[in-house]
This record gives structure tokens, C-alpha cells and sequence, in this order.
């Protein structure tokens, strides 16, 4: 198995994240209110992110799926970026990487899957909801229901990529197209164990996702949070959010509820160790990783 594979049990579940790559970040990159100085001052002030800022003030951030396996459903959690996908990003313009071996080595080959969400439509959490086969653009998962957010969906179906690429055309559209894609409310549930949390802001349809099981919770963040310098400092809003003041708000309420101390938060972009429990920590919070 793959050295950076994590698993994390909740209650009867079992919760699996699968990198796709793993990259040091600018903080101008995401974040126009703080840049290297900046970050390394909140690292200081909040010791608990070491782990999750470089030397120099670079983000530790991942693209991982996470993968909820509840004994009757392998729910996908965003597909990263995928292979082939024409991008104007340099590291992601037509990947070859093996992400789906990655998959398969952690017990959870394609055909396996029963369902994939996606916390919202990004670029990097949409790519292997398809994969190129002769030619043509073909779901990856082809037994799994592809649960998207109608709001999100008929916004992006609607509005052009950040970036300008073809992100909706080739890892969204051919879902729809194929017959698997079912369009739901923000409050959806999948099974006794998984439901939506509605976290707007990033985008208009946003959401994260919660795992209750045996009176244990979890929340995977999706996009609501980009790095943990986000819970010491919630004002900080991403230079891709579509709604900044929104993505605020979304943070502190959201906030609010996980930190109680024992709710597992899960960062869809957060560096190994990428999860912890949340606590208040002065204006904001901290997060306590396992050792």
C-alpha cells in the first residue's frame, strides 16, 4: 500500500484517503490577504501547524479522494484531477499518474465503488469521475450513482471555468450523459452513515460531508477550508472562492459546530497528517492531530 494512504475508523466506518499528488504551495497562490511572512507569523503564533507549513512558508497541501466505506457503500469523495484532462495548470495538463493503482492497492478498484460526490465541481475535485478510452470521455466508476449538488451543477453547467478549461465538458457533462448522475439537495443522505453539511461560499453549491456513525462524527471539509491556516485565522477567504464574504461566514458557523473537541475533520487539501479534532484557540481554532 501506498506510503501516504491514510484510514481513519468511524464508529462501523471506515474512512480511506488516497493521494493523487502532493505539492509545497505559494500562499499568493490561494490566498491574497497573507503571503510567506505571513503564514510563517501564524505558525508562531499557532505552533499546532507545523506540520502543515514548509520552512519557508509554503502551504503542505494534497489532492486526495476520500473513500467512506460503510460495510454497504464505498462512497467516492472528490476525484482529484485526473488523467489526459487538457489544463491550462501545468501540473495537472494531461497527467500520467497512477492514481487508480493507488486506489485498487487500498482495496477499492473502480468497479467497486457504489457511489462518488463531489463536495463541489473544481477542477481538482471532478478529474477521475472520467477517464479517456479511445477517445471519448467514459466514467471511471461505471456502477457508482454520481451524486452532485442541482444547485452547484446547474451553476457550472452555466459559467465558465476559472481557468477557462474544459473541467464541466469532460469530467462532468459525459455523467449526465451516461445516465449515472443523479442531482440532489444540500441536505442529501446516502445510507444510515453519510449525509451533506450545506458550506456555500466557495461556490454556491458547496458542501462538505458528514460521517455519524456509533456515536462518532466526521466531516470532510471539501473547498470550505484550503488550509488549516483557514482554522487559526477563519477571516482568511481564498482567491477562488466565488462568494469571499459567504465562504467567511460559511467557516465560522461551520467551525462553531466541529469544535467540539472530538468531531474528526478532514482536509480535502490539508497535508499529511490532513485530519484532527477542532478546538478554540483564542479569535479561532486549533487542530489537534494524532501523533
Amino acid at each position: 500500500m501506498h506510503d501516504d494512504i491514510l484510514k481513519w475508523r468511524v464508529g462501523d466506518a471506515t474512512i480511506t484517503s488516497v493521494p493523487e499528488s502532493s505539492d509545497p504551495t505559494s500562499p499568493k497562490f490561494m490566498f491574497s490577504a497573507i503571503d510567506k511572512d505571513g503564514v510563517l507569523d501564524l505558525r508562531m503564533k499557532s505552533p499546532w501547524l507545523a506540520p502543515f507549513v514548509g520552512e519557508k512558508g509554503h502551504l503542505l497541501q494534497k489532492i486526495h479522494c476520500c473513500v467512506i466505506d460503510t460495510g454497504r457503500e464505498r462512497i467516492a469523495v472528490d476525484t482529484c484531477v485526473g488523467n489526459d484532462k487538457e489544463r491550462g495548470n501545468p501540473l495537472w495538463h494531461e497527467q500520467q499518474g497512477p492514481f487508480l493503482d493507488r486506489l485498487s492497492d487500498a482495496g477499492y478498484a473502480p468497479d467497486s465503488i457504489t457511489h462518488v460526490v463531489c463536495t463541489h465541481l473544481h477542477v481538482d475535485h471532478v478529474g477521475w469521475n472520467t477517464r479517456l478510452v479511445d477517445g471519448e470521455w467514459v466514467p471511471t466508476f461505471p456502477n457508482a450513482e454520481y451524486i452532485f449538488v442541482g444547485v452547484e451543477f446547474d451553476h457550472w453547467s452555466n459559467t465558465e471555468d476559472l481557468f477557462g478549461d474544459p473541467v464541466f465538458e469532460d469530467s462532468v457533462a459525459p455523467i449526465k450523459d451516461a445516465g449515472l448522475a443523479n442531482l440532489v439537495g444540500s441536505d442529501h443522505e446516502i445510507g444510515d452513515f453519510v449525509s451533506f453539511e450545506s458550506t456555500p461560499g466557495h461556490t454556491p453549491g458547496h458542501i462538505s460531508v458528514r460521517i455519524e456513525s456509533g456515536g462518532q462524527r466526521a466531516i470532510i471539509t471539501g473547498d470550505m477550508a484550503h488550509s488549516p491556516i483557514q482554522i487559526a485565522n477563519p477571516e482568511l477567504s481564498s482567491s477562488f472562492d466565488t462568494d469571499p464574504d459567504m465562504a467567511r461566514s460559511t467557516r465560522f458557523e461551520a467551525f462553531a459546530r466541529w469544535a467540539d473537541g472530538q468531531t474528526l475533520v478532514i482536509g480535502t487539501h490539508f497535508g499529511t497528517p490532513t485530519a484532527g479534532t477542532m478546538h478554540v484557540d483564542g479569535d479561532g481554532y486549533r487542530l489537534e492531530t494524532s501523533p
